[in-house]
Protein backbone atom coordinates (compact mmCIF):
# COMPACT_ATOMS: atom_id res chain seq x y z
CA UNK A 1 0.00 0.00 0.00
CA UNK A 2 0.87 3.48 -0.58
CA UNK A 3 2.67 5.83 1.87
CA UNK A 4 1.30 9.48 1.49
CA UNK A 5 3.48 12.24 2.14
CA UNK A 6 2.74 16.41 2.80
CA UNK A 7 5.41 18.41 4.58
CA UNK A 8 5.32 22.02 6.21
CA UNK A 9 7.63 24.70 7.17
CA UNK A 10 7.12 27.26 9.70
CA UNK A 11 9.51 30.15 10.22
CA UNK A 12 9.67 32.90 13.50
CA UNK A 13 7.60 32.79 16.43
CA UNK A 14 3.82 31.48 16.87
CA UNK A 15 2.17 34.73 16.58
CA UNK A 16 4.45 37.04 14.08
CA UNK A 17 5.71 34.01 12.38
CA UNK A 18 4.47 32.11 8.81
CA UNK A 19 4.47 29.11 7.07
CA UNK A 20 3.77 27.20 3.94
CA UNK A 21 2.61 23.67 3.94
CA UNK A 22 2.18 21.58 0.57
CA UNK A 23 1.14 17.97 -0.27
CA UNK A 24 3.43 15.73 -1.71
CA UNK A 25 1.69 15.29 -5.14
CA UNK A 26 2.36 18.89 -5.25
CA UNK A 27 -1.23 19.32 -5.96
CA UNK A 28 -1.95 21.87 -3.51
CA UNK A 29 0.66 24.32 -1.65
CA UNK A 30 -0.74 26.85 0.74
CA UNK A 31 0.71 29.45 3.06
CA UNK A 32 -0.28 29.84 6.92
CA UNK A 33 0.11 31.73 9.68
CA UNK A 34 -1.62 33.12 13.10
CA UNK A 35 -4.24 34.42 11.98
CA UNK A 36 -5.72 32.20 9.79
CA UNK A 37 -5.52 29.52 11.81
CA UNK A 38 -6.73 31.02 15.15
CA UNK A 39 -8.75 33.88 13.62
CA UNK A 40 -10.67 34.44 10.23
CA UNK A 41 -7.03 35.95 8.73
CA UNK A 42 -6.48 34.67 4.69
CA UNK A 43 -4.58 31.96 4.17
CA UNK A 44 -4.78 28.30 5.05
CA UNK A 45 -4.30 25.67 7.71
CA UNK A 46 -4.07 22.64 8.94
CA UNK A 47 -7.85 21.77 9.84
CA UNK A 48 -9.09 23.12 6.80
CA UNK A 49 -6.81 20.26 5.37
CA UNK A 50 -8.01 17.78 7.65
CA UNK A 51 -11.67 19.30 6.48
CA UNK A 52 -10.72 18.52 2.88
CA UNK A 53 -9.21 14.72 3.73
CA UNK A 54 -12.17 13.63 5.33
CA UNK A 55 -15.23 14.86 3.44
CA UNK A 56 -12.93 13.16 0.27
CA UNK A 57 -12.61 10.06 2.64
CA UNK A 58 -15.98 10.11 2.99
CA UNK A 59 -17.21 10.68 -0.26
CA UNK A 60 -15.71 7.68 -1.92
CA UNK A 61 -16.17 5.53 1.36
CA UNK A 62 -19.81 6.48 0.93
CA UNK A 63 -19.81 6.06 -2.76
CA UNK A 64 -17.94 2.52 -2.42
CA UNK A 65 -21.13 1.06 0.48
CA UNK A 66 -23.22 2.06 -2.04
CA UNK A 67 -22.37 0.76 -4.86
CA UNK A 68 -21.29 -2.09 -3.21
CA UNK A 69 -25.05 -2.79 -2.02
CA UNK A 70 -25.99 -2.43 -5.48
CA UNK A 71 -27.60 1.20 -5.73
CA UNK A 72 -24.08 3.05 -7.16
CA UNK A 73 -24.59 7.41 -6.65
CA UNK A 74 -24.82 9.59 -9.13
CA UNK A 75 -22.87 12.23 -7.17
CA UNK A 76 -21.64 12.69 -3.38
CA UNK A 77 -21.13 15.97 -2.29
CA UNK A 78 -19.23 16.34 1.18
CA UNK A 79 -18.46 19.41 3.09
CA UNK A 80 -16.67 18.77 6.41
CA UNK A 81 -16.30 21.39 8.83
CA UNK A 82 -13.33 21.19 11.53
CA UNK A 83 -14.43 22.98 14.85
CA UNK A 84 -11.40 23.94 16.69
CA UNK A 85 -11.55 25.52 20.39
CA UNK A 86 -8.98 26.67 23.01
CA UNK A 87 -9.37 24.44 26.12
CA UNK A 88 -7.70 24.41 29.70
CA UNK A 89 -4.94 22.76 28.15
CA UNK A 90 -4.54 24.39 24.49
CA UNK A 91 -6.32 24.17 21.26
CA UNK A 92 -8.11 21.06 20.35
CA UNK A 93 -10.26 19.47 17.67
CA UNK A 94 -13.30 18.97 19.57
CA UNK A 95 -16.13 18.02 16.20
CA UNK A 96 -16.17 17.51 12.78
CA UNK A 97 -19.21 17.43 10.95
CA UNK A 98 -19.89 15.79 7.80
CA UNK A 99 -23.09 17.29 5.59
CA UNK A 100 -23.43 15.46 2.49
CA UNK A 101 -25.90 15.46 0.05
CA UNK A 102 -26.42 12.70 -3.08
CA UNK A 103 -27.83 11.64 -6.20
CA UNK A 104 -28.93 8.13 -5.96
CA UNK A 105 -31.34 6.27 -7.74
CA UNK A 106 -33.42 3.52 -6.05
CA UNK A 107 -33.33 4.25 -2.29
CA UNK A 108 -35.06 6.21 0.08
CA UNK A 109 -33.76 9.06 2.87
CA UNK A 110 -33.43 6.05 5.37
CA UNK A 111 -31.21 3.40 3.39
CA UNK A 112 -28.96 6.95 2.28
CA UNK A 113 -28.75 8.43 5.91
CA UNK A 114 -27.53 4.51 6.62
CA UNK A 115 -25.58 4.16 4.40
CA UNK A 116 -23.75 7.70 5.21
CA UNK A 117 -23.45 6.30 8.96
CA UNK A 118 -21.61 3.17 7.90
CA UNK A 119 -19.26 5.60 5.80
CA UNK A 120 -19.09 7.73 8.85
CA UNK A 121 -17.67 4.76 10.79
CA UNK A 122 -15.75 2.67 8.15
CA UNK A 123 -14.01 5.50 6.40
CA UNK A 124 -10.00 5.85 7.36
CA UNK A 125 -10.01 9.31 7.78
CA UNK A 126 -13.07 9.06 10.38
CA UNK A 127 -11.38 6.06 12.13
CA UNK A 128 -8.02 7.87 12.72
CA UNK A 129 -10.15 11.12 13.84
CA UNK A 130 -12.20 9.35 15.78
CA UNK A 131 -10.07 9.66 19.07
CA UNK A 132 -10.04 13.18 19.22
CA UNK A 133 -13.11 14.90 18.21
CA UNK A 134 -16.77 13.90 17.86
CA UNK A 135 -17.87 12.74 14.24
CA UNK A 136 -21.88 13.83 13.28
CA UNK A 137 -23.11 13.26 9.91
CA UNK A 138 -25.97 14.80 8.20
CA UNK A 139 -27.00 12.81 4.41
CA UNK A 140 -29.45 14.03 2.30
CA UNK A 141 -31.29 12.23 -0.81
CA UNK A 142 -30.99 14.62 -3.41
Amino acid sequence: MPVRTSEAEWKGTLREGSGTMKVGSTAFEGAYGFGSRFEEAPGTNPEELIAAAHAGCFSMALSGGLGGAGTPPTRIHTTARVHIERGETGFSITKIELNTEGEVPGIDQAAFEAAAQKAKDGCPVSRALAAVAEITVSAKLL
